[in-house]
């Protein structure tokens, strides 16, 4: 039996679109790795297929990247496979030296615009390593998927390789029985609003959407999951008096997330147009409100935006201002029509937006190998 190695850097908990890669490739044939690393108060985990967490020094910042990277080459080079999958620039560099070594399959999914994030774009210094990083083992890659066409574009444009688009559509998948407000402990009586993601980072709208429940007091907004803005918003909520208006919630198995999601009548997209990667985003969580049948608040970001005006599924803002929020919010609440067509047009984008159209595209690119 052949075996695949895949590589990322998260705990392996919450990332459904690497998920979906391991299970194509079981489908396939292929005995499945998936590496990544430990962190404290990882949740267990359980998948048909091998996966490996690394205990590791560091936590952040070089030290983790480079200790990573060392570990992750030495397994690479140590273990037995055929094919090496690596998910993001901060994988690649031990993943295609590995693969060099070994005679290796290479195959490199690239989850967003890497070196477009703000956490880099702010900091010259760090991204220039990144660069030089991407510009040596891009030109050399045969095979790269990426999550949309703006990004397939970008790509194409810097380095003259289109990359497959594979979306993070999610495949349809039974949700369970509907759990009550009651139940999960959520309000009758509110309008619910909710941010969801484990990357609910700085310049992605959290803040704003915190600032605009002080004028929403018959509101509840949701914040499922975590990401580098989490206590800044915590630090928010306590700052302004929002304990009862804003409730945080930790990483949470997916089927749990999609009851509170369930339970909300509006789902917030908020990203700026402050970096690249941003502006070309197309992040899971519209999918999962569409699946949801809620409609959503998004800004007016090609990708996002797009989708919801083909669709007229929900409200496109210019940006994300407390006040456009909470305009927004109003204008909804005092219009039941509206808001009962943008839920049954989420339904329907929930439909057409078919999961296994992007499985059969990532099936055609390992089938691909030789």
């Amino acid at each position: 039996m052949p075996r695949a190695i895949v590589t990322v850097t998260n705990d392996l908990s919450t990332d459904n679109r690497v998920h979906r890669t391991c299970t194509v490739l079981r489908e396939l044939g292929y005995e499945v790795l998936l590496v990544g690393r430990m962190l404290p108060g990882s949740a267990p985990l359980e998948r048909p297929y091998g996966t490996k967490r690394m205990g590791l020094l560091f936590r952040r910042g070089a030290f983790f990247y480079a200790e990573y990277n060392i570990r992750l080459f030495l397994l690479l080079l140590l273990s037995r496979s055929s094919l090496i999958v690596a998910n993001d620039l901060d994988t690649l560099l031990a993943s295609f030296l590995a693969s060099r070594i070994r005679g290796r399959q290479l195959v490199y999914d690239s989850h967003e615009y890497f070196t477009e994030v703000p956490e880099l774009v702010e900091r010259p210094g760090v991204r220039s390593v990144w660069l030089a990083i991407e510009r040596w083992i891009f030109p050399n890659l045969e095979r790269v998927i990426t999550v949309n066409d703006s990004i397939a574009k970008a790509y194409s444009e810097r380095y003259g390789k289109v990359p497959v688009v594979v979306r993070n559509i999610p495949m349809p998948r039974d949700l369970g029985s509907l759990r009550s407000r009651a139940e999960l402990e959520l309000p009758s009586d509110r309008f619910i609003l909710i941010m969801q993601g484990s990357g609910i980072n700085v310049q992605r709208g959290a803040e704003e959407a915190v600032l605009a429940m002080k004028d929403l007091p018959n509101c509840l907004l949701l914040l499922v999951g975590g990401g580098d803005a989490w206590p800044v918003v915590e630090r928010m909520v306590k700052e302004n008096a929002l304990q009862d208006r804003v409730r945080m919630l930790p990483r949470m198995p997916y089927e749990r997330m999609m009851q509170f999601t369930r339970n909300a009548d509006l789902g917030l997209s908020l990203d700026k147009d402050t970096n690249l990667n941003y502006r070309y985003s197309l992040p899971n969580k519209l999918f999962d409100y569409f699946r949801a049948s809620i409609p959503v608040l998004v800004t007016d970001l090609p990708e996002v935006a797009g989708i919801v005006r083909q669709y007229d599924a929900g409200i496109v803002l210019q940006r994300p201002d407390p006040s456009l929020i909470g305009r927004a919010v109003h204008e909804l609440q005092a219009d039941p029509a509206k808001a009962a067509t943008l839920r049954r047009n989420a339904t329907f984008a929930a439909a057409a937006l078919d999961g296994r159209r992007e499985v059969e595209t990532l099936r055609a690119v390992f089938e691909g190998l030789v």
